[in-house]
C-alpha cells in the first residue's frame, strides 16, 4: 500500500515539474491523484496557475474577443484549405474561420458546373473521366520567397494530378497528370527567385514499364521519381529517378535545394516491411545540375513520354551527382524549410525526434567534402511521440505536431542545435493538448521569408466528443491557436468533412480579386472562338445554330431573364448552350440547369459558360436559373422543345 502511494506521489510530483517547464499540458497530469483532488475543488491545475471556473470563463472571453471579426468587417488572412477526398479547395477567412468559397478542382460540382461545363472539361483535359480526387497540399505561388497573389497549386494523389488556382478569379484554370508515377502526394513550390517549378513527390514504387511484366519492387526498374512542373505553362520540366519512395518536400530559400523524406527505403509492399529500417533518409536534389544536365541532353525519357528523366540513385555505392541520402530515424514524415532559409526540419513519425539539416552544409554535401551525408545534421531534438510536420513563428521557434501524442510542442531550433552539441539547454518551451491526432499544422506565412508568427492551424484527424455527434462518421478538428505571445493559446476549434489535410495561409493584402470577369478573360476563350465562327457576338446574340445532329444554342442572361425564352431541337441531338452574363454588377451571377438532363452550371457577371447534352427525352423541358439573383428569380426560366424523331 505504500509503496503505490509512493509511486503516485512520484508521478504527481514529476508530472508538475514537467508541466511548469513544457507549458500547458494537460496530458501530464492525466492518471495522477493530483487530478482527482484538483478536480473537486472545482479548479484545475495547469502549468504553475490554477484556473478556476472563474478564470477559465476568463479565458474563454478573451479567446473570443482574439478570432471574432464583426458583421461587415474582414479578416486579416486567407486561408487555403485542402478538401481532401472533396478534391475541392476551401476558402477560410482566419481568425474567424468562416467558409467563404469553395473552388472545385478534381471533383464535380453541381453548383458551379465545374466537371459538367466544356470549359471545365478542356482544362481537366482525358482525366476528365475521374470523379474523385484526394487534395492534400495547397501552396501559394512566390517571388522573392513572398506570397506574389498570382497561384495556388493543389495535387490530387488519387489519381496523380496537379491543378493550379487563379486566385484573381478563385478558379482552376489548369491541370496536368504527371506521367510515370502513382500517387502524387508531397508538393511545394520553389521560393526563390519565383516560383519557377512545382516539385511533387510521386509516393509510390511501380515497375518500369507498368505493364504487367513484372511486380517485383526489388527489381532495378521498379522506382519512384521527384517531378518539377514548370508553373507558368503547367507542362512538365523533368523527373528524378530516386532510390526507396518518397513523402513530403519543401524547398530552400536559394533556388538551389529541394528536400523529399523517404519513409519506404527498403521498397517494401507490407507494413513490417516498410519499418524494417532504423533509419531511412532525406534525398536532397540539387536543382541547377539536373537543369544542367538536360540542357546538354544527358537524359533518358520513358515509354511514351517526353519528359526529360535523370537518374538520381547510387551506382555501386557512388553517388548521383544530382541527389544525396541523408540518414534521418524512423519513417519520416513531414520536412519544412525555416523562414530564415537556415534549416530543413524532418519530422521522425516513428521516432520521437526531427532532424535538423543545415542548408549551409549542403554545398559541401554536394561537393563530397563532408565524410558522411549524417554531417549535414546539425541536431536532432526529442519532441514527443508521433512527430508529423513542423511549422514556424518566424522569431526562433518551431511548432511540430504530435500524432499520437495529440499535442503541439513548441521548441527554439538554435537552441537545439546547441543542445545537439552537448550543451545543457531546454530547447522545449510549451507542449499544448489538441484534441486529437494532429498531422498537418500551419503557421501564418510560414512558409515564406515574412512569417509572422500570428496564428497557428492545427488540422487534427479525430474531432470524438467535440460537437454534436453525427453517426459513425464523425467530422476532423481545426484548431486555431494564438502564437503571438510566449504561450500559445487555443482561440477556436470547429468541424471540417473529409480529410482537409493541409493549409496556408496569406495576408489579405496579398491576394487581389477581380470583382467581375474580363470579357477577353482566356478562361472561356476557346468557347468565345468557337462562337466567332459561328458568326455570333456573344453580348448580344441570341440564336440556335444547327449543324446536323449537332445544335449550338447561344442567349445572354440579364437578371431576370435568359434571351431566348424558349427554343426547339430533336430528339436525340447533341445540344450546346452556351450564355453570357451581360449583368456589370457583381454578386449577380445567374445559373443554368436543365430539368431532368444532369446539366447545371454558374455564369458570374461578364463570364460566357457552355455546357453540352444530349436531348434524349422528347417533349417539353424547363430550364430555370439556379444562384439567386433578382426579387424575379423565381420567374427566370425558358423552355425546351424536343420533337420526338
Amino acid at each position: 500500500m505504500s509503496d503505490n502511494k509512493s509511486k503516485s506521489d512520484h508521478e504527481t510530483v514529476k508530472a508538475k515539474q514537467e508541466t511548469e517547464s513544457t507549458g500547458l499540458s494537460r496530458r501530464g497530469f492525466l492518471g495522477t491523484s493530483a487530478v482527482a483532488s484538483v478536480a473537486l475543488a472545482g479548479a484545475t491545475a495547469l502549468g504553475s496557475v490554477v484556473f478556476t471556473r472563474e478564470t477559465w470563463a476568463a479565458a474563454a472571453k478573451d479567446a473570443q474577443s482574439k478570432v471574432h471579426v464583426g458583421p461587415g468587417d474582414l479578416d486579416d488572412y486567407y486561408g487555403f484549405w485542402s478538401g481532401g477526398h472533396q478534391g475541392e479547395v476551401r476558402i477560410m477567412g482566419i481568425p474567424s474561420m468562416r467558409e467563404l468559397l469553395r473552388i472545385p478542382v478534381f471533383n464535380i460540382d453541381s453548383a458551379t458546373g465545374w466537371g459538367l461545363t466544356n470549359e471545365s472539361k478542356r482544362i481537366m483535359g482525358d482525366s476528365a473521366k475521374f470523379q474523385n480526387g484526394d487534395c492534400h497540399h495547397p501552396h501559394l505561388s512566390m517571388t522573392d520567397g513572398k506570397y506574389d497573389g498570382k497561384y495556388l497549386f493543389i495535387n490530387d494523389k488519387a489519381n496523380s494530378r496537379v491543378a493550379r488556382i487563379r486566385l484573381d478569379v478563385m478558379k482552376c484554370d489548369k491541370m496536368i497528370t504527371v506521367p510515370n508515377v502513382q500517387a502524387v502526394h508531397g508538393l511545394r513550390l520553389q521560393k526563390m527567385p519565383h516560383t519557377k517549378y512545382v516539385f511533387a513527390n510521386a509516393e509510390f514504387v511501380i515497375p518500369h514499364p507498368n505493364d504487367g511484366s513484372t511486380f517485383d519492387l526489388q527489381d532495378k526498374n521498379s522506382y519512384t521519381m521527384f517531378n518539377a512542373i514548370d508553373a507558368e505553362k503547367m507542362e512538365m520540366a523533368f523527373q528524378v529517378i530516386v532510390e526507396g519512395n518518397l513523402d513530403n518536400t519543401d524547398a530552400d530559400y536559394t533556388g538551389k535545394y529541394a528536400a523529399s523524406t523517404c519513409y519506404n527505403s527498403e521498397k517494401a509492399y507490407d507494413l513490417g516491411g516498410m519499418m524494417r529500417n532504423e533509419r531511412d533518409w532525406v534525398v536532397v536534389f540539387n536543382i541547377p545540375r539536373v537543369e544542367a544536365a538536360i540542357k546538354a541532353g544527358k537524359f533518358i525519357t520513358l515509354g511514351d513520354s517526353k519528359v526529360p528523366v535523370v537518374d538520381g540513385r547510387r551506382t555501386e555505392g557512388k553517388d548521383s551527382a544530382f541527389t544525396r541520402y541523408i540518414p534521418v530515424p524512423k519513417n519520416p514524415h513531414g520536412i519544412n524549410m525555416s523562414p530564415d532559409g537556415k534549416y530543413f526540419i524532418a519530422a521522425g513519425k516513428l521516432s520521437p525526434t526531427c532532424t535538423i539539416i543545415a542548408t549551409a552544409k549542403l554545398d559541401d554535401l554536394f561537393d563530397d567534402k563532408l565524410k558522411e551525408p549524417r554531417d549535414a545534421v546539425v541536431g536532432e531534438p526529442e519532441l514527443g511521440l508521433g512527430p508529423l510536420h513542423t511549422t514556424f513563428d518566424g522569431r526562433g521557434n518551431a511548432y511540430t505536431t504530435l500524432f499520437i501524442d495529440s499535442q503541439v510542442v513548441k521548441w527554439n531550433m538554435d537552441e537545439a542545435v546547441r543542445a545537439y552539441t552537448g550543451e545543457k539547454v531546454n530547447y522545449i518551451k510549451q507542449k499544448l493538448d489538441v484534441q486529437y491526432q494532429p498531422g498537418h499544422n500551419h503557421a501564418s506565412l510560414t512558409e515564406t521569408s515574412e512569417a509572422d508568427g500570428k496564428w497557428l492551424m492545427v488540422l487534427s484527424k479525430f474531432s470524438k466528443d467535440r460537437f454534436l455527434p453525427t453517426g459513425p462518421l464523425h467530422p476532423e478538428n481545426d484548431q486555431l491557436i494564438d502564437i503571438s505571445g510566449d504561450e500559445m493559446k487555443l482561440v477556436h476549434d470547429g468541424p471540417a468533412f473529409a480529410e482537409p489535410h493541409d493549409c496556408v495561409m496569406a495576408r489579405r493584402d496579398q491576394i487581389r480579386t477581380k470583382k467581375i470577369w474580363d470579357r477577353n478573360d482566356p478562361f472561356f476563350a476557346e468557347t468565345v472562338a468557337i462562337a466567332a465562327k459561328d458568326g455570333i457576338k456573344l453580348e448580344t446574340d441570341n440564336k440556335v445554330i444547327r449543324d446536323g445532329k449537332k445544335v449550338r444554342v447561344y442567349m445572354t442572361s440579364m437578371a431576370p431573364a435568359y434571351g431566348l425564352p424558349e427554343f426547339t431541337v430533336k430528339q436525340g441531338d447533341e445540344v450546346t448552350v452556351t450564355i453570357t452574363n451581360i449583368d456589370k454588377i457583381e454578386d449577380v451571377t445567374h445559373g443554368f440547369v436543365m430539368t431532368n438532363h444532369g446539366v447545371s452550371m454558374e455564369i458570374s457577371p461578364q463570364q460566357t459558360a457552355s455546357i453540352t447534352f444530349i436531348a434524349d427525352k422528347a417533349g417539353l423541358h424547363w430550364y430555370y436559373c439556379s444562384w439567386f439573383c433578382h426579387a424575379l428569380h423565381m420567374e427566370m426560366v425558358g423552355r425546351m422543345l424536343v420533337d420526338k424523331v
